[in-house]
């Protein structure tokens, strides 16, 4: 028989009475041994109000002050177009010619005209003065004599008759005579007066001349840029026939629908910014025209701007529009490190009483460089956590000076 101190257990026992010594540790040092979370080091910073414009954001386009469809005035052959789609143009440039020649001789005719109404008018063939007197008209200033001449006779015969030398058949004959100068005189001035009003015709005959042979040349309206080319050389072109298309794109005017509930807010002078797809730059300009009305349909209020265009504007645009209304209003705001946005969830981390991390959702606003707007979820004075990576409700967390370094909520704002 084995001897009881020589007796060895079974080698499967022996795991179990490793197991079996644990139990006779203290309480203590199982606990100790579990892992810990260490408080981490965080920066916070308060909830702050601060001032901040009030603005209402909508969708406006850019569009052409002037758009014109440039068309020829009179009849002919296109002899020359001088611009095409992109051409710029100031006002007064010629665009298009049609051929003159038909017109240069409907002036020469018409000047012919009124040098002939002239000269029976006693003018110079040439002048720009048509005021003729009556006197110094030719065939009046003849038939006056005349007539003087038949008044002096008849008084001379009246004279001798009543000396009782010159006879009745004398003086009936001095009186026909005077009668005869007296009419042909009326009769002169009453031509004169139509060739007065035959000038008048001539001048406004030349003058049409002159103005169609002018039109022959289609010229610029404003300062723009050609849109369309509507017409090509040597196409024969009735009146009223397209050209080209003229837009006016300095400045730009922006048109903008408010809807009705912000309606009463808008009043030209408020300052509206825009940003157009695709850039990055902000446009500012002052609001100067509203629509009386709303429209009876989308029940919208129309309201414009103009903005100046440095080249790289471009009409029909979609634009990011937004009006201020109010210059400075006081508004919550946080800097933009402390938000944690996970999977559509608004959150930030505050710090609780016994400096552990708890969790808060929010609604946030408009955004700027370094700042965001919370519209609910947190109060003015909050302190919350900023760069909160990896954080989660309890973990325990070491507060640390206050972070004063807000950035301003608005560039823009006002303080009041």
């Amino acid at each position: 028989m084995a001897h009881p101190s020589t007796i060895r257990p079974p080698l499967w026992l022996l795991p179990l009475l490793l197991v079996g010594l644990f139990p006779a540790c203290s309480p203590d040092a199982a606990r100790t041994s579990g892992p810990t979370k260490e408080r981490r080091g965080v920066s916070v910073v308060r909830a702050s109000l601060q001032p901040m414009e009030s603005t209402i954001t909508a969708l406006g386009s850019l569009e052409a002050i002037d758009h014109a469809t440039i068309s020829i005035k009179t009849t002919g052959r296109l002899r020359s177009l001088r611009v095409d789609v992109g051409s710029r143009v100031r006002s007064g440039d010629v665009l298009a010619e049609i051929e003159p020649r038909d017109y240069e001789l409907r002036l020469q005719q018409s000047a012919a005209a009124l040098a002939q109404v002239r000269a029976r008018l006693g003018l110079p063939a040439e002048g720009a003065d048509d005021s003729a007197q009556l006197d110094s008209v030719p065939s009046v200033r003849a038939a006056r004599a005349v007539l003087d001449e038949a008044r002096n006779t008849l008084d001379r015969i009246r004279r001798l008759q009543a000396e009782k030398i010159s006879s009745a058949a004398d003086f009936d004959s001095a009186s026909a005579n005077f009668a005869v100068a007296q009419t042909r005189s009326e009769t002169a001035q009453q031509d004169a007066r139509e060739l007065q009003a035959l000038l008048a015709q001539r001048r406004a005959e030349f003058e049409i001349a002159q103005q169609q042979l002018s039109d022959t040349r289609l010229r610029a309206p404003f300062d723009g840029v050609v849109q369309e080319r509507r017409a090509s050389l040597g196409e024969f072109l009735a009146v009223g026939s397209p050209v080209v298309s003229l837009v006016r794109i300095d400045p730009l005017r922006l048109r903008i629908e408010v809807p009705e509930r912000d309606a009463a807010k808008v009043r030209p002078g408020q300052t509206v910014r825009i940003r157009l797809e695709g850039t990055t730059n902000l446009l500012e300009a002052p609001l100067v025209r509203t629509s009386p009305a709303l429209d009876s349909r989308t029940r919208m209020l129309m309201v414009e701007a103009d903005f100046p265009n440095p080249g790289t504007l471009r009409a029909g645009s979609l634009a990011r529009a937004e009006i201020v209304v109010e210059p400075s209003v006081p508004t919550l705001v946080i800097p933009a490190d402390a938000l944690v946005v996970f999977a559509g969830i608004e959150k930030v981390f505050i710090v609780s009483t016994n400096r552990t991390a708890i969790e808060k959702r929010v609604g946030t606003g408009r955004r700027h460089e370094g700042w965001i707007e919370i519209l609910e979820g947190l109060k003015a004075g909050t302190s919350v956590i900023r760069d909160p990576g990896g954080l989660q409700t309890g973990d325990p967390v070491n507060p640390g000076i206050e972070d004063t370094s807000v950035p301003t909520a608005n560039p823009h704002a006002k303080a009041g």
